[in-house]
């Protein structure tokens, strides 16, 4: 592990917006914040909105600063990465940002029922041999429909055409509410303020003219999901850098 890494983890233990719990604490029972991250952490009744997967934090912190009356969390299990969007939260006096270091897999035990008002999923790696890792997958639906609220929306922004045609079987065959679809989001009138906010992957794959596919879409209380059996072309190019060392 480099020296780098090691002292944004040493310093990070100091940050009071990031939360990083044990094993115990989530894998053997519920976090101590489930159902109370608003009365605990944010000290108000502010809509909670989640970034899965947030990477370096760009959309949670982006988010945060055009919506002060909203509260957003980011989930990754990259600390190095988190810590990038936890330092420019508190240099920047933002106090409605936080960040959790843990699987997203244990969503269900760190947050109560209904207590998500948006889920945003902010290119993740498409995972293109491993449905069961798809964060826009039917095991990852069932976990958000519980966490969100009647109203809830799950956005999802990605280079992958296979994630974006995948994602779009999934919406048909669980006849999901569609509010956007578009597979080129720069070229589609759509991107406003804030699907412009640009993480550090999306920058390099537009640099590589590769088009931004957007899906917004609501779950609304749904409990079973039919996974679609289709077969979708494979991406064409490599997903480069989303493991690479930081």
């Amino acid at each position: 592990m480099g020296k780098n890494k090691l002292q944004r983890f040493a310093e990070m233990k100091s940050f009071d917006n990031v939360f990083q719990p044990t094993h115990n604490e989530v894998w053997e029972t519920n976090y101590q914040f489930k159902g109370k991250w608003n009365k605990d952490v944010f000290k108000n009744d502010n809509p909670i909105v989640l970034e899965v997967g947030c990477g370096k934090g760009e959309y949670t912190v982006g988010l945060a600063k055009q919506f002060p009356n909203k509260n957003f969390i980011g989930i990754d299990i990259k600390g190095a990465r988190i810590y990038c969007g936890a330092k420019e939260a508190l240099d920047t006096g933002l106090s409605n940002v936080a960040f959790i270091r843990t699987y997203a897999e244990l969503l269900q035990s760190i947050f109560e029922a209904g207590e998500i008002a948006e889920i945003w999923i902010t290119f993740p790696d498409p995972q293109m041999k491993k449905v069961g890792k798809r964060l826009t997958g039917t095991r990852f639906l069932k976990l958000y429909s519980n966490l969100l609220s009647k109203e809830g929306i799950v956005h999802l922004k990605t280079d992958s055409n296979f994630l974006y045609e995948y994602t779009k079987y999934v919406i048909k065959e669980n006849n999901l509410k569609v509010l956007v679809d578009t597979n080129d989001l720069y070229h589609s009138g759509k991107a406003d303020e804030i699907l412009s906010i640009r993480t550090f992957y999306e920058q390099q794959f537009l640099n590589r003219g590769i088009p931004i596919k957007y899906h917004k879409f609501m779950l609304e209380g749904k409990t079973g999901f039919i996974e679609p059996d289709v077969e979708i072309e494979l991406d064409w190019y490599r997903s480069f850098g989303r493991e690479k060392k930081e």
